[in-house]
């Protein structure tokens, strides 16, 4: 066999395994992940503590669908921490007028944020880093100036009850989260909307010429994502019972673009996964509780998402390069 027939084969052996990793990879470190815990970590797989795991998960699998949304049209939202932080510091300033318009008012603020990203990527032009990195410095800082840069705690028992309440004997937080996710599969997969977006994602010119209406589903795209970060956030506000806008949403751009790449949706876009992509979100979740519970810092947990990620996106790029 000459030279160029093995390189050629060692180079398809190599993309096939990098295909086989974007593909699955994510389920493979999950169950690694509960299969170390079973053996090496006390108390793990109790029930209570499953709960604990999916609890604190929940937020980050919602951001993460309106993420994969988003890097499937071959962008990136970089605000979603600042629109939940913003969504949570209003809320203790209508609660006084009951549950639901409190709640109203941090989704309409969540999906403002959105429209508003939307808007400057698909009608200004703008690239989406630089759109959504205006909202994830400014978003912020206005959520610290309604909440006079305070914690406040909430004390509003119907409102608490979305965090800690069960519904069907599952927690409300993880049952949004579910309904949220099969919605979103449902719509990429069944609906025109979805193909449009998977169709943007692929090529953005063909798109255009072929009358896909390209800004109108990008804003579309957009104030998904900002509507999500904003149910997220209301959620960690009752789960919390505080709003704290100085850390309600904390680095939970990085926690979503990592679920979602290890999920297998590619950084340039054409393709959707969504169960991925909840699996993604689990599997970050893992990755800190185990770090915590062998008592290393959560800053190690970060610097395992950043390797997580540079690992993703080059598996992704040998693919592509098929």
């Amino acid at each position: 066999m000459s030279d160029a027939a093995v390189a050629s084969r060692l180079r398809g052996n190599r993309l096939r395994t990098a295909g086989r990793l974007q593909e699955y990879g994510v389920y493979l470190a999950v169950a690694v992940l509960l299969l170390f815990n079973l053996l090496f970590t006390a108390n793990f797989m109790s029930a209570a503590n499953f709960r604990t795991q999916l609890l604190q998960a929940a937020p980050v699998c919602i951001v993460a669908l309106g993420m994969a949304l988003v890097i499937g049209t071959e962008g990136v939202d970089l605000s979603v921490g600042a629109v939940m932080s913003l969504s949570a510091a209003l809320i203790p300033l209508y609660l006084g007028y009951g549950v639901v318009p409190a709640i109203v008012l941090a989704l309409v603020a969540g999906l403002a944020a959105g429209v508003f990203n939307g808007f400057l990527v698909a009608y200004v032009g703008i690239q989406p880093i630089v759109a959504t990195l205006a909202l994830l410095v400014g978003g912020r800082g206005l959520a610290l100036v309604i909440a006079h840069g305070q914690l406040v705690e909430v004390h509003d028992p119907a409102f608490l009850a979305l965090g800690s309440d069960d519904l069907l004997g599952i927690p409300v937080s993880v049952l949004v989260a579910a309904v949220l996710s099969v919605l979103v599969g449902l719509m990429v997969r069944r609906t025109t909307f979805g193909r449009r977006l998977v169709a943007i994602g692929g090529n953005r010119a063909a798109s255009t010429l072929a009358g896909l209406p390209v800004r109108r589903v990008l804003l579309g795209v957009y104030a998904v994502c900002g509507l999500f970060a904003g149910v997220a956030g209301v959620l960690a506000t009752a789960r919390l019972a505080a709003s704290d806008p100085a850390d309600v949403g904390l680095l939970m751009e990085l926690s979503a673009i990592t679920a979602v790449v290890v999920g297998g949706t590619p950084l340039n876009g054409g393709r959707v996964r969504i169960f991925g992509t909840v699996m993604g979100a689990l599997l970050m979740q893992l990755v800190r509780a185990t770090l915590i519970k062998h008592n290393l810092p959560d800053s190690t947990a970060q610097m395992i998402q950043a390797a997580i990620i540079i690992i993703a996106v080059y598996t992704g790029r040998e693919r592509a390069s098929r």
